[in-house]
């Protein structure tokens, strides 16, 4: 599989539509047909950029891990503490929910596991690995600043985290009211933090 760095100009903007349908639709849910439509090329065209939907997929999960791993460099930049990191991680759900009521894209294809091709679920593992890790990094942060409840266990609540904020994504979708992820994490955090 290629890079996303090597991709096309046509080949982005592919990757770009299947992302959008995979956020609104799921892996089940778009067909070459409908990214054909999308870019303003021909079928053929999307299959010689990507012989196969799981290799177009794939490619969408691979960028999309690397854009979200600059975020969380961006945050670990720009806040020293725990809370504030975690905050902002949040934030970074809430961007993506604004926008249509996107879901996250591994949010999404996680819940579509079975379906999809196993090259699909490294990259998708991969993503929720990444985070968790992350995750689990700031939680222990926390406890080291001793901001969080002793009994609290950092790889617990890394999981509850991403559980709690892709789970606000899907349930804002089917309430469709205001409340976003942001207010979702922000509650969690209240609970463990003193």
């Amino acid at each position: 599989m290629k890079h996303f760095s090597e991709l096309s100009p046509t080949a982005e903007r592919v990757v770009d539509v299947a992302e959008s349908l995979l956020q609104l639709q799921g892996y089940n849910g778009f067909s070459y047909d409908d990214v054909a439509q999308q870019v303003g090329i021909k079928k053929p065209s999307v299959h010689h950029h990507f012989p196969t939907k799981g290799d177009l997929a794939a490619m969408v999960v691979q960028r999309y891990t690397h854009r979200f791993r600059e975020e969380l460099l961006r945050i670990d930049g720009r806040h020293a503490h725990a809370r504030e990191r975690l905050a902002a991680y949040a934030e970074l759900f809430d961007r993506t929910f604004a926008r249509e009521r996107r879901l996250c894209v591994c949010g999404m294809l996680g819940a579509e596991a079975h379906d999809l091709p196993e090259t699909v679920r490294d990259e998708v593992t991969r993503f929720f690995d990444i985070n968790l890790r992350w995750l689990r990094d700031s939680f222990d942060l926390g406890r080291r600043e001793g901001a969080l409840n002793p009994q609290a266990q950092p790889e617990a609540l890394a999981r509850a985290y991403l559980c709690a904020l892709e789970g606000a994504m899907v349930v804002g979708r089917g309430l469709a009211d205001g409340q976003g992820p942001t207010a979702v994490g922000m509650a969690m955090l209240d609970l463990c933090w003193r």
